[in-house]
């Protein structure tokens, strides 16, 4: 089957409201220490208690999941006052921390219809501090192109059970991609929205990881988990380019901002207008049985 059918009934990862205790198979970056190289990923605090996974890929921009900036309780951007990026978050500490300025997701992402392979493969917002993190402090990451199936990937996440601190998985496998999508058989759960998906063949020759996709969705069945994500080189350029231009830009809590959602182009929007997506809320959607 291809990866376009696999998505269907699928819900987002979504956002976590609350740290509920659960065990992990997971290496986590619990010392200093352990996160050395990995301090550009951080918690995308929204909110009260509501947070997303994001990964630094110049020291004033954050990539993370397009669902994570938009409110479907009320068919609205968030507005950037309400969201913050804390590199390397473990515990109530950080290695550096920054309210977010502007944001803007991708112009084909549908925030309020129904999960489908439309939605995640343009899942993809690009948040612009108020400040610089040095890099010297975060060192950010290139953006890189997925390999083919087969290929060998990692993630380094928050989530439910480990959202005090990053855990990394160090080897999963992408088991599908095509049309824009990917599907990798990571382990991911809510809070895991947005988190970097890592090509790291290049390290043994002395490179740098690349971040070649983003968690967007998953589903669970019989204990297996199965992630997807979208292809970032194309739709990364385009937000670049959108904050270089302003165009759909969300800025502060004026107006503009909080109009912006509704005037996003969303497939299977009726004249009724945008559908909020079935079980979401502030803490966050369940995986749902494909």
């Amino acid at each position: 089957m291809r990866i376009t059918g696999l998505i269907a009934g699928v819900l987002f990862v979504g956002l976590l409201g609350s740290a509920a205790q659960a065990e992990s198979s997971l290496d986590r970056l619990s010392q200093r220490a352990d996160l050395f190289g990995w301090e550009a990923v951080g918690k995308v605090a929204i909110g009260e208690g509501g947070f997303c996974t994001g990964v630094l890929i110049a020291p004033d921009l954050v990539l993370t999941a397009g669902h994570c900036i938009f409110d479907r309780s009320r068919n609205a951007a968030r507005p950037p006052s309400e969201i913050r990026f804390l590199a390397g978050q473990t515990g109530d500490m950080e290695i550096a921390a920054q309210p977010v300025a502007r944001m803007v997701a991708d112009p084909d992402y549908a925030p309020f219809v129904p999960i489908s392979a439309e939605t995640v493969r343009h899942d993809v917002a690009l948040l612009q501090l108020a400040r610089p993190i040095p890099s010297s402090v975060a060192a950010p990451f290139r953006v890189g192109t997925v390999g083919p199936k087969g290929t060998q990937v990692s993630v380094v996440s928050y989530a439910r059970g480990r959202a005090d601190m990053l855990s990394w998985q160090k080897s999963c496998s992408v088991f599908g991609r095509g049309e824009g999508l990917v599907g990798f058989d990571c382990d991911v759960n809510h809070g895991s929205s947005g988190a970097p998906v890592f090509d790291r063949s290049g390290v043994a020759a002395g490179e740098r990881a690349r971040v070649v996709s983003l968690v967007s969705a998953g589903s669970r069945k019989d204990g297996e988990v199965k992630a997807y994500g979208m292809e970032l080189p194309a739709i990364v350029e385009t937000l670049k380019s959108a904050l270089r231009s302003g165009r759909g830009v969300i800025e502060g809590t004026s107006p503009q901002a909080q109009a912006h959602a509704p005037n996003i182009r969303s497939v299977g929007q009726t004249g009724s207008g945008p559908r909020v997506l079935s079980g979401g809320s502030a803490s966050g959607a369940k995986f749902l049985r494909p």
